[in-house]
């Protein structure tokens, strides 16, 4: 089941208070990026985050779920009400993600 850009706009309008955040789609779904880093995305309309340290540490009891067959789990990102919590999740993650690959020419 492919993601719907309603639940894609509703998580975004949700991590307005975080700053540089991006999107892409990909076959179906949403990849997102902070400071041009992948921190997670949207799967089957879930929002799922990679788990880093301070992603655990801020959603202790978030379940890990597959975003699809084949990959690494995520955190399944369930407190969208709570806007502060999801820019300080994503400003935190920002911090420990490792810069992206530069492009091959």
């Amino acid at each position: 089941m492919a993601s719907t850009k309603d639940y894609l706009d509703y998580v975004l309008e949700q991590l307005g208070e975080a700053e540089d955040i991006s999107h892409r789609a990909m076959m179906g779904e949403y990849i997102l990026y902070v400071q041009g880093k992948v921190f997670g995305g949207i799967y089957d309309n879930r929002f799922l985050v990679k788990p880093t340290k301070s992603a655990r540490e801020m959603l202790p009891d978030a379940p890990m779920e597959l975003p699809y067959e084949g990959a690494k789990e995520m955190l399944l990102v369930d407190q969208l009400d709570d806007r502060e919590l999801l820019a300080a999740l994503v400003t935190g993650m920002a911090e420990e993600l490792p810069a992206p690959k530069k492009k091959r020419q």
